[in-house]
């Protein structure tokens, strides 16, 4: 599981300190008058329901970025979890001990960033346990995929908690997959000229091509697509889809989308696909609620 980028994740918290502490070196107005740069405390983060967290690292990076603003003392940070961990609600995922002022002009960013990376991770997690559940008639399962359906800016984050909950990335951006749809296929012609286009253009990357129905699947892999993107059929229109095209080439990989729900995902693993896509890790997974607790 490939850790959160160190840069990115600086940039982020400097970004969301400018929009909680406002312009320059910014100011808590409530805080820096009631509380003396000098008075530290401990604090316990804490989860406040069960779930599986992801994105500490933001912790020690807020509370070192206040202390730098503000010219406070460094706070110190010892997780007691790690990211990917299944957590029950009370449970003490980090005691963080520094000064009060850090500790407060911290938490809300903090708690921002890591309750809605633990969200992505949870919701990934519980389709992770149904399909480490419901094996394909070979043996081996399906996996679950996440989206480009993520909140602008918080990719990288959302993309890791997937990571963390037991998912797989399918691709980060526009840039290392090609996916053809059924509006570059309008534009290009067919299949076979958008497919074309992209390996003349762009040999390095793999070609995902859409399908609605088998016709289009069979049409794909006659073409050179390398992976399938199975959107909404239903389970015996894919199952079958997913025999007309290991019979033409067993290495191209199959995933399915759309309508998929918890409820039917092991009928859909049962199909034979290799991956499920689900937009709804990231674009609806609510936040798992952490608390930064003073002692």
């Amino acid at each position: 599981m490939t850790d959160l980028d160190p840069s990115w994740l600086a940039r982020t918290v400097t970004t969301a300190l400018d929009e909680d502490l406002g312009p320059g070196v910014g100011r808590d107005v409530t805080t820096q008058a009631t509380i003396a740069p000098d008075v530290a405390r401990t604090a316990h983060l804490v989860a406040r329901q069960d779930g599986v967290v992801a994105g500490l690292a933001v912790v020690a990076e807020t509370l070192a970025q206040v202390a730098r603003r503000f010219g406070l003392a460094a706070a110190t940070v010892e997780l007691r979890v790690a990211d990917g961990a299944r957590v029950a609600r009370g449970d003490v995922l980090a005691v963080v001990h520094g000064p009060v002022q850090s500790l407060l002009i911290a938490e809300r960013t903090l708690l921002n960033l890591a309750s809605r990376a633990s969200g992505v991770a949870t919701a990934t997690r519980a389709w992770a346990d149904v399909l480490d559940a419901a094996p394909r008639a070979d043996g081996t399962r399906a996996t679950v995929l996440d989206t480009r359906k993520t909140t602008p800016g918080l990719r990288e984050l959302e993309k890791y908690a997937v990571r963390c909950g037991g998912g797989t990335n399918k691709r980060m951006g526009l840039y290392d997959v090609a996916m053809v749809k059924d509006n570059h296929v309008v534009a290009a012609g067919s299949v076979s000229e958008a497919i074309a286009r992209v390996r003349e253009r762009f040999p390095d990357v793999a070609v995902q091509v859409e399908a609605d129905t088998t016709d289009q699947a069979v049409e794909a892999v006659r073409v050179g697509a390398d992976f399938l993107l199975l959107d909404n059929m239903p389970d015996d229109v894919l199952a079958a889809t997913v025999a007309a095209v290991r019979a033409l080439d067993p290495a191209v990989e199959l995933e399915a989308t759309g309508n998929l729900t918890l409820d039917r995902a092991a009928a859909v693993a049962a199909t034979g696909v290799d991956y499920m896509s689900v937009g709804a890790l990231t674009h609806s997974a609510p936040i798992l609620d952490l608390a930064l607790d003073l002692q």
